[in-house]
């Protein structure tokens, strides 16, 4: 079965890309978790247009990665969170508000779904958090999670 990736799926391929996968793979997870698109020679044109926009938000190459990496680990991210008593938050640190705070100290724009957190952030304090900017490169920075 032909079928056109609209997000990036582990293994498989990057949006956009038209790969071949097997019937049951692609009509029982693929398409109804929204991964994928049928492939049609219509749809085939949709595949320019979530190309164009991924390479405004991606990064170009590795050189571009290893530039992004360097603004990164040098930048200081502090996140403001409520908490309670004893430091323990309402709530848990998303990757969306990570990506808003690194933006906030005047980092880069990232993409939310490449973060790798060190698992829930549940409480006051300061946190190791990767990214995976290329295949071959990855940064990693320091996040404080203060009260706010």
């Amino acid at each position: 079965m032909k079928i056109i990736l609209t997000q990036e799926v582990s293994g498989l391929g990057a949006p956009g890309d038209i790969v071949e996968v097997k019937n049951g793979y692609g009509r029982n997870y693929l398409l109804p978790q929204g991964f994928a698109i049928a492939w049609t020679k219509g749809a085939e044109k949709q595949v320019t247009v979530i190309k164009r926009a991924r390479s405004a938000r991606e990064i170009r190459d590795l050189g571009h990665a290893n530039e992004v990496k360097g603004q990164l680990e040098g930048l200081k991210v502090a996140l403001k969170a409520r908490a309670g008593e004893g430091g323990r938050l309402f709530g848990s640190v998303t990757a969306a508000e990570i990506v808003a705070a690194v933006k906030a100290a005047g980092g880069p724009t990232l993409d939310r779904r490449r973060l790798e957190l060190p698992g829930h952030i549940k409480s006051l304090g300061s946190y190791p958090v990767r990214i995976k900017l290329h295949p071959e490169v990855t940064a990693a920075f320091d996040l404080s999670v203060v009260q706010g």
